[in-house]
C-alpha cells in the first residue's frame, strides 16, 4: 500500500522504509503503554527512581568543611541511596521485559516483511564510503560494488532508533534518569561525574 502511494515519487523506496519505521515505533510505543507505562507498578518505580536520584545528586554535590564522622555517615548514606536506586533500576528492566518481548516479535515481523520486499535493492545513496566495518551492514546484500549504495536493513535500523527514541522523548516515557541503562544501547558518560 505504502508504496503504491509513493510509485511516482524519487524516493519511494527509502520513504516507504522511514514510514514504516515510524508506524512500527508508534505501534512499539503503544504496546509498551498497554503493558508498562500506564500501569500503578511502574508509575511508583519510576517516582522512586527519580526520588533516590535527585537525592543522590544532591548528596553528592559540592560539600563543605565537614568532620570525618559526618563523611563517614554521608558516604554510607550514599551506598544505601546507591543500593535502593540499583535494586529499583532491576525492578523495573524486569516489569519491562514482558512487554520487550512483545516488541521484539513485532519488529521481527516488520523487518522479515521488508527484507522480502527490498531483497537485493538499493533503498538510498549515502553521501559518503562509511567505514569497513559498518559497510558490512550497509551494503547487506546488494549487488555491486558501490559501497555507497544503501541496503534497506541499514536505512531501517537507523529509522528504527532515531524515531523511537524521540518519540520516547516526546510522550514522556523515555526511562527516569538515574535508572540504569537509561542511555540505550550505548549510554552517555555523565558529564558531573568526571
Amino acid at each position: 500500500m505504502a508504496s503504491v502511494i509513493f510509485s511516482h515519487l524519487k524516493y519511494s523506496d527509502s520513504l516507504t522504509v522511514v514510514g514504516i519505521s515510524l508506524v512500527t515505533a508508534i505501534v512499539c510505543e503503544a504496546i509498551s503503554w498497554l503493558f508498562i507505562y500506564r500501569t500503578s507498578s511502574y508509575k511508583t518505580l519510576k517516582s522512586s527512581i527519580d526520588k533516590a536520584s535527585k537525592k543522590l545528586e544532591t548528596m553528592k554535590g559540592p560539600a563543605g568543611a565537614t568532620s570525618e564522622i559526618t563523611r563517614k555517615s554521608k558516604t554510607k548514606k550514599i551506598d544505601r541511596i546507591e543500593t535502593s536506586l540499583k535494586d529499583s533500576s532491576r525492578d523495573l528492566s524486569l516489569f519491562k521485559f514482558k512487554s520487550g518481548f512483545v516488541v521484539a516479535v513485532v519488529l521481527f515481523v516488520v523487518f522479515a516483511f521488508l527484507n522480502s520486499l527490498f531483497e537485493g535493492k538499493t533503498v538510498a545513496k549515502l553521501p559518503f564510503v562509511p567505514l569497513r566495518l559498518v559497510q558490512k551492514m550497509s551494503h547487506r546484500g546488494l549487488p555491486g560494488d558501490d559501497m555507497t549504495d544503501c541496503s534497506m536493513a541499514f536505512l531501517y535500523l537507523l529509522c528504527s532508533v532515531s524515531i523511537r527514541t524521540n518519540l520516547q522523548k516526546f510522550l514522556g516515557f523515555s526511562p527516569p534518569r538515574g535508572a540504569a541503562g537509561a542511555g540505550g544501547l550505548f549510554p552517555m558518560p555523565d558529564p558531573k561525574s568526571n
